[in-house]
C-alpha cells in the first residue's frame, strides 16, 4: 500500500470475530510476514483491529489462496495476537480492497456492483449460519475522485462497514524533482492533503464514521540537488542512490537521523516533519505529527485511524502515540 503500482483486483478485508459496533473505534495497523517483525513481537494492547496481508486471490478459480510460505503464519496470526489482547480484531487482506488506479468509469461502476453483492452474499452467509456478519472494508485513496473518475460513494456507503483512507503517498520517486511532505494534513496552497481528502469524501456523501484515517509509519526520500538547499519543495534528484522508491520505515529514519546527527524540523503548518543529511533528505511523521493526525480525525468523528505498517514502528511509539491522542 506504500507504492503507486496500479492495483485492479478486487480483494476483501474479513474479519473473524464480532461485528463492528457503531459505538466501537478502530485502531488499526498492518502487518504482513516479510515486514521485519513476528507476529509474536506486535504489541496487540495498541490496537483494535489488525490487518494480516496479504493473501492472494486465483485468477482462474476466484478463490483466496495462502502461499505454502506464509501457512502456518497466517493461521496462527489470530490466536497469537489475541495472546496479548483477547479483544483485538484480526482482518485477513486479501491485498485488501486496494482500488486506487481504477481505468475506466466501468471500473467504478462495477466496484460499485461488487461490493454491493458482497455485502448481500455476507448478509446471506450470516444468516445461514447463525454467526457474527463478517466485515467489509476497503482502502482507497485520499480523495473520492482518481483521475477524474468518481468511487462509487453510494455503494460505499451502504455495503461496506468503512473505507481506509490512505493520506499519504501524495509525493515520491513519480514526483523526482523536488523535496515534500508526501502526507501532510493540511496545505495552506491547496494541494492534496490528508484533510482535503477527508472533506472531499465527507462532501461526497460518505459518513465521517464511515472513514479511517490513514498514518503512514514510513518516509519518503529525495537526493538533495544542492545539499545547502534542504527545505520543502527543494530542487531534488529523485530518490537517493540505493533506497529503491525512497521509502523507509519510522525506524530506519530514526537510526538515520542518530547516525548522522541529522537535523530535523516539524512544520505544524501543514503537520509534517523532515530531516536531512548531506544530499539526502526525508519527509515523514514524527510523534507530534501523528498526535495531531489522530486529534483531528477524533475531532472529525471519524471513525478512527489505521497505520501502514506497524513494524516500521520504532519500540512502539508512533502506535502509542496514536491510541494516547485518540483516547485523550
Amino acid at each position: 500500500m506504500a507504492s503507486k503500482t496500479p492495483v485492479y483486483a478486487f480483494l476483501i478485508c474479513v474479519v473473524q470475530f464480532l461485528h463492528l459496533s457503531a459505538a466501537q473505534n478502530v485502531k488499526g495497523g498492518y502487518w504482513f510476514p516479510d515486514s521485519g517483525i513476528a507476529a509474536s513481537d506486535i504489541d496487540s494492547t495498541l490496537f483494535t483491529h489488525l490487518f494480516c496481508a496479504f493473501s492472494d486471490l486465483d485468477n482462474v478459480t476466484y478463490q483466496v489462496t495462502i502461499s505454502s510460505a506464509n501457512a502456518a503464519q497466517f493461521s496462527q496470526f489470530t490466536n497469537t495476537v489475541q495472546s496479548k489482547n483477547p479483544s483485538v480484531k484480526t482482518l485477513l487482506s486479501i491485498g485488501d480492497l486496494d482500488y486506487e488506479y481504477p481505468l475506466t468509469a466501468n471500473d467504478m461502476v462495477n466496484l460499485g456492483t461488487l461490493l454491493d453483492e458482497w455485502r448481500a452474499a455476507a448478509d446471506a452467509e450470516a444468516q445461514a449460519s447463525g454467526k457474527p456478519r463478517i466485515l467489509l472494508t476497503a482502502a482507497v485513496s485520499v480523495g473520492p475522485t482518481v483521475d477524474g473518475l468518481r468511487y462509487p460513494t453510494q455503494s460505499i456507503s451502504r455495503s461496506l462497514d468503512w473505507i481506509n483512507v490512505m493520506a499519504y503517498d501524495f509525493y515520491g520517486p513519480w514526483t523526482p524533482s523536488m523535496t515534500n511532505a508526501h502526507a501532510a494534513l493540511y496545505d495552506p496552497s491547496g494541494r492534496v492533503s490528508g484533510s482535503s481528502g477527508i472533506e472531499s469524501w465527507i462532501q461526497a456523501g460518505v459518513s465521517a464514521n464511515k472513514l479511517v484515517f490513514g498514518l503512514p509509519f514510513y518516509g519518503r526520500s529525495w537526493q538533495l540537488v544542492n545539499p545547502d538547499n534542504h527545505g520543502l519543495m527543494a530542487p531534488a534528484n529523485g530518490p537517493p542512490e540505493g533506497s529503491g522508491e525512497g521509502a523507509r520505515g519510522y525506524n530506519q529514519i530514526l537510526e538515520f537521523i542518530a547516525n548522522n546527527n541529522a537535523p530535523t524540523i516539524y512544520n505544524s503548518t501543514i503537520v509534517a516533519d523532515y530531516c536531512y543529511s548531506g544530499t539526502t533528505w526525508i519527509g515523514y511523521d514524527d510523534k507530534q505529527s501523528i498526535s495531531t493526525k489522530v486529534s483531528y480525525a477524533k475531532q472529525k468523528g471519524l471513525l478512527g485511524y489505521f497505520a501502514w505498517q506497524v513494524a516500521s514502528d520504532a519500540n512502539w511509539a508512533l502506535s502509542q502515540q496514536a491510541k494516547q491522542a485518540w483516547e485523550e
